[in-house]
């Protein structure tokens, strides 16, 4: 059994799937979502819920990490936070699941979004399709850190 999500609007849990290991191919669409700072979602645009499988109902209000694949290795997302956090934009190499447990390889870029004082209120982020030796270089070195974890 895989690990439990829980949403803080509707209150409901969402258990994660076991990976499975097939990819579902990204095809470059427009895949944006929008979170709180604390990593929450807020908005998730059309293809966002049909590359994931969860509906908008699911995912609003359910932390980001609802689609993160276990091969990601929790350092890459802590440098990211600390990236973000500090006002500054990333971009970087992600695979993430499905609610079936498939994966989607892809590139990733976040950006905080500030309100009129110039605080961080919230991040967007976007996704466009890797390149695959880039990606296959990355997918790599996260089975590595992965394994050190």
């Amino acid at each position: 059994m895989g690990q439990v999500i829980k949403n803080i609007i509707t209150g409901k849990s969402i258990t994660k799937p076991e990976p499975v290991d097939i990819e579902i191919p990204f095809d470059g669409g427009v895949m944006i979502t929008e979170t709180d700072t604390a990593g929450i979602i807020t908005y998730a645009n059309r293809k966002f819920r049909e590359m994931t499988g969860y509906s908008k109902e699911e995912l609003i209000g359910s932390p980001h990490s609802i689609n993160r694949h276990p091969d990601m290795p929790k350092a890459a997302f802590k440098g990211m936070w600390e990236v973000i956090k500090g006002g500054n934009y990333w971009e970087g190499l992600v695979k993430n699941m499905n609610n079936e447990g498939k994966y989607y390889l892809v590139e990733v870029w976040i950006k905080p979004k500030f309100d009129d004082d110039n605080n961080i209120v919230g991040y967007i982020a976007g996704r466009k399709i890797p390149d695959t030796d880039r990606m296959n270089s990355a997918l790599a070195q996260y089975k590595e850190m992965v394994a050190a974890e």
